[in-house]
């Protein structure tokens, strides 16, 4: 989870320092310094969300896989009724 966090948080360090590259201007300005953590904070607060929305899409995976177990585990069953009826 907090590997994630830090990914992102860096990933959005990591655009500031190519924004800075771009436009020429010194990365390591007295006056702008501030705003590395906000781009990190927002990096980081992406790739928060970003681990719920895939956990969300894990459970609902798994939620998936366990119906289609139980129906699978269902028509077998009719089979074998079936199968011992006949």
């Amino acid at each position: 989870m907090v590997h994630k966090v830090l990914f992102w948080s860096g990933l959005g360090v990591g655009v500031r320092l190519w924004q800075l590259g771009i436009e020429m201007r010194p990365l390591f300005n007295r006056e702008s310094l501030w705003v590395y953590p906000v781009f990190a904070g927002i990096g980081g607060s992406f790739g928060y969300w970003l681990m719920g929305v895939e956990q969300r899409q894990w459970r609902v995976l798994s939620d998936r896989r366990d119906a289609l177990l139980e129906k699978r585990a269902r028509r077998k069953e009719r089979e074998e009724a079936a199968a011992q009826e006949a």
